[in-house]
């Protein structure tokens, strides 16, 4: 018998999470049965988090429930042929050390997974962080070599792969982070410009300054203000994928902020928000696609990594905060 130690919702967030929020239970789990449905043992070793657990968490979520997430794990024991222990599996089972699954719901690491690569890179670069600017740039921006594209946090986990897919498809890149340090790496890892949108005097200047001409695809994690000041320096038929707005989802009082149709109308512009769920069933060929360019060293990852399962809330809170370069994971 396993006691699995998991993460549940204490409290529905009131504006910016805190480690109160959170209730740290012990859950007991039953021995595998034959014949059963539920044939797999799993035990995490990466968890992810993620700034779009803020804003699920309220819409999909009930107070004692598990937090959700992803995870990587291994496979402990197993009375189903299609999983090997000691197999590594990517699952959405939301914060938890180990759980039980009948294999429906889990993701094998691709076969070809190099020996080599951390298996963490299967919750960011090589993972779903990794295919949402994968598709954001290839399907939504529909991104072209020769063009400017612009991306905000863009030292995070889905904005640091956006600039480098971009750079190999033949693109300017421009990104915007929260401290010199971010903005450096930016520089290391190949982007054109960046800059601390924190401390420069003017955002529209900032920008104006980096695209003189504008900008042709803008890849939005953030919305609020910085959304509102870029729009208006897009490129006539530009397109803008809303992939985020982390800056307001710790919000009291919804913001107010300027309207988009005149930019929207006068540029033609095309404005489309997105999920990566979207393109599951391409899941394969944007896996395949991002491991060739990690194994090529085309793109680099960087990951900011917590140690203990006891730390999953402070490594949210800070990832919401901004304090982390590129992905942001747990090991357990």
């Amino acid at each position: 018998m396993v006691i699995a130690k998991a993460w549940a919702l204490k409290k529905h967030f009131d504006g910016f999470p805190k480690t109160s929020d959170f209730d740290l239970k012990k859950i007991e789990l039953p021995n595998l049965k034959d014949g059963g449905e539920e044939k797999l043992l799993l035990e995490s070793v990466f968890l992810s988090v993620d700034p779009y657990m803020r804003p699920y968490s309220r819409r999909d979520m009930k107070e004692g429930d598990i937090m959700i997430g992803t995870q990587v794990a291994r496979i402990v024991e197993s009375k189903n042929p299609a999983f090997t222990v000691g197999a590594f599996v990517v699952a959405g089972r939301g914060w938890r050390t180990h759980f039980i699954s009948d294999g429906k719901d889990l993701q094998l690491l691709p076969s070809n997974w190099p020996e080599s690569l951390p298996k963490s890179l299967a919750l960011g670069t090589v993972g779903m962080p990794g295919l949402t600017a994968y598709f954001g740039l290839l399907e939504v921006c529909k991104m072209k070599p020769g063009e400017t594209v612009l991306v905000n946090a863009a030292a995070g986990a889905v904005g640091s792969v956006v600039g480098q897919l971009a750079k190999i498809g033949g693109c300017k890149v421009v990104g915007s982070a929260g401290s010199d340090d971010k903005v450096a790496y930016l520089k290391k890892i190949g982007f054109d410009e960046a800059f601390n949108y924190k401390t420069v005097k003017s955002l529209d200047e900032a920008l104006r300054k980096a695209s003189p001409d504008g900008y042709d695809c803008f890849f939005d994690n953030v919305g609020g203000e910085f959304a509102s000041v870029a729009i208006n320096q897009m490129k006539k038929y530009g397109r803008i994928a809303v992939c985020g707005a982390i800056s307001q989802y710790n919000d009291y009082v919804p913001q107010k902020g300027p309207y988009v149709q005149l930019p929207m109308i006068f540029k033609e512009l095309q404005m489309e928000g997105f999920l990566v769920t979207r393109w599951n069933n391409r899941r394969e060929e944007g896996l395949q696609a991002l491991l060739k360019w990690v194994m090529e060293g085309k793109v680099k990852c960087h990951e900011q990594v917590t140690e203990g399962f006891e730390n999953m809330p402070m490594a949210f809170i800070r990832m919401l905060k901004g304090e982390n370069l590129g992905k942001a994971v747990v090991k357990v």
